[in-house]
């Protein structure tokens, strides 16, 4: 009876192990919950969408939320308090300055490494000499659309104090676009998909700024330095996931479906409206996904004419191109 009794003993402690097994087994291969922030409503951050929509954080592991935030500093602050993960943006006021403040706060890729986007103004307008005066809308101030904003007036020699432009602070892209077609603005900066509606509306494209030439940082994955440091397997599958999603933007079959997704994710009226942005999609995202250098020195220029704290910053000190080499060592790009 007791050698029974032992015989049963073992066959439960290895049933209990067997489940506990499982049990662990199920937790390593569960995704992890991710949650991506972005600012800008445009077809700069489409990559978001076809990542989460097309299925390819899934397939990366990543159970992944996209969620839109009212400005960068809303961002920052979601990222400071272990709310979300990743914050995919330009580098602006608001990022610099949280990074200059002392948060570990990195750009681990860069997706579009380049100033792009339409100047879009009033039809009066013709040169940039003709802004002097006028009243040109933002999103926020020190925000992404006013660094492209204050980058474009410095190629072009102007200064809006001195030449008395008014930065007017307004709204995302939907509501610049809808403010110049009412009369409360003269121009904004624009993504290419609100910047094609507003030209077939009759007003005038002032400048493609991709055509300019200004070294900038202007899309890229952010995340906290401990975060890769502790989690370095999820900042991967998060950069993989991007990585794929601009290789799936290219392919010509999958037109139909980006479309879709990118009219879906900037909340058009018609499918087509998608396609300005669409086409701009293919030549703005970069293959080689390494956070700018030149375009963090650019920024980190500009803004430290007002802030000591910022003019103290390395670039080395805020991006983490680890993973960045890893993948292009594996011969992804």
């Amino acid at each position: 009876m007791r050698f029974r009794a032992k015989v049963v003993a073992v066959f439960w402690a290895c049933c209990a192990s067997v489940l506990l097994l499982a049990g662990f087994a199920d937790a390593a291969s569960a995704p992890a919950k991710v949650v991506f922030t972005f600012g800008g409503l445009s077809e700069r951050t489409g990559v978001l969408f076809v990542a989460k929509d097309a299925g390819i954080f899934q397939k990366h592991g990543l159970d992944a939320q996209v969620v839109h935030v009212r400005s960068g500093p809303v961002g920052m602050a979601a990222l400071a308090s272990g709310e979300t993960q990743f914050h995919v943006g330009s580098a602006t006021g608001a990022s610099i300055g949280a990074m200059a403040g002392g948060l570990d706060l990195v750009f681990i890729a860069g997706l579009i490494n380049k100033l792009d986007g339409d100047f879009v103004v009033v039809p009066s307008i013709r040169a940039p000499a003709d802004l002097k005066g006028k009243r040109i809308g933002v999103q926020s101030i020190g925000g992404g659309i006013w660094m492209f904003t204050m980058l474009a007036f410095e190629r072009w020699g102007l200064n809006p104090e001195r030449d008395k432009i008014q930065l007017r602070v307004i709204g995302d892209q939907a509501v610049l676009a809808q403010s110049l077609a009412s009369g409360i603005i003269d121009g904004a900066y624009l993504g290419y998909t609100f910047g094609a509606q507003m030209e077939r509306q009759g007003f005038r494209v002032l400048a493609d700024l991709a055509k300019i030439g200004i070294p900038y940082q202007g899309l890229g994955l952010m995340a906290r330095r401990s975060l890769v440091d502790r989690s370095s397997d999820t900042a991967e599958k998060a950069v993989r996931a991007c990585l794929e999603a601009i290789n799936f933007i290219n392919q010509p079959d999958n037109k139909t479906a980006v479309m879709r997704i990118l009219a879906r994710g900037l909340r058009l009226q018609k499918v087509e409206d998608a396609e300005a942005g669409y086409e701009m999609m293919k030549v703005l995202y970069g293959r080689r996904i390494y956070p700018n250098v030149e375009g963090l020195q650019n920024v980190i220029r500009l803004l430290s004419k007002s802030s000591e704290q910022i003019r103290r910053l390395k670039v080395e000190d805020i991006l983490d191109d680890r993973i960045a080499r890893k993948l292009e060592k594996e011969g992804l790009f």
